[in-house]
């Protein structure tokens, strides 16, 4: 089964119930809430005009609430980015990321030799690697060109969610709309991130064309876990 958890463009995270590993929704599914096997976003752009890279980002959730700074990543979770080159909505292209002992593994872009509902760890096809950071970012950039990261960031969302309550719930006396400004109540939350910049020779030639009739790569992630 597939289930499309987030779409912006060209971008969309899909979950997928896996064989050798299983994929979780974001928040969807208890056996994924509080590791980082649920998803919270992905973001993928070109950094900077006139870049021929391309960046991916994915937020994932885990136990970094109520003063929490930091949560880790889970050993037994491979986060997978695919890349779909021809519209049709079957990854041509993966980048895997999978954390031991500290470091974050990276494999890829390789092309899968199999798709959509199983997925095993490419060591034919390293990418590189990276520290695991904490209160310091760490970045790694290899001979490729491809800048690697992981750990934790700031979650990117303002969300007032004592007043979404108050507004939305039938019984509220006040339901007049939000303040301004209001109270962000991820204020100090963090996701745990893995991010991917590397040049776009190394993700293949799109053919999927958008209704502006420029080349687009379709993109979503999974997170798999270990059976």
């Amino acid at each position: 089964m597939k289930n499309t958890a987030k779409t912006a463009i060209i971008l969309s995270s899909l979950v997928v119930a896996l064989g050798i590993m299983v994929a979780a929704d974001h928040i969807d599914a208890p056996d994924s809430m509080g590791t980082t096997a649920d998803i919270a976003d992905y973001y993928a752009f070109e950094p900077t005009e006139g870049s021929d890279n391309t960046t991916f980002v994915v937020d994932l959730q885990t136990n970094v609430v109520d003063g929490l700074p930091y949560g880790t990543f889970d050993e037994d979770v491979l986060t997978e980015i695919n890349i779909d080159l021809d519209g049709d909505l079957v990854e041509d292209k993966v980048i895997q990321a999978i954390p031991r002992d500290g470091m974050m593994y990276f494999f890829g872009p390789f092309d899968p030799s199999q798709t959509g509902t199983s997925s095993e760890v490419a060591v034919d096809s390293p990418l590189g690697m990276v520290e695991i950071s904490d209160a310091t970012a760490i970045t790694e950039t290899t001979a490729d060109g491809v800048s690697l990261f992981a750990g934790p960031r700031q979650d990117p969302f303002f969300f007032d969610f004592n007043r979404y309550n108050q507004v939305v719930m039938p019984s509220a006396e006040d339901n007049s709309g939000f303040n301004s400004p209001g109270v962000d109540t991820f204020d100090g939350a963090n996701t745990m991130s893995i991010v991917v910049e590397l040049p776009n020779a190394m993700l293949g030639t799109p053919t999927a064309t958008n209704v502006l009739g420029l080349e687009v790569y379709k993109t979503w992630v999974t997170t798999n876990r270990k059976q």
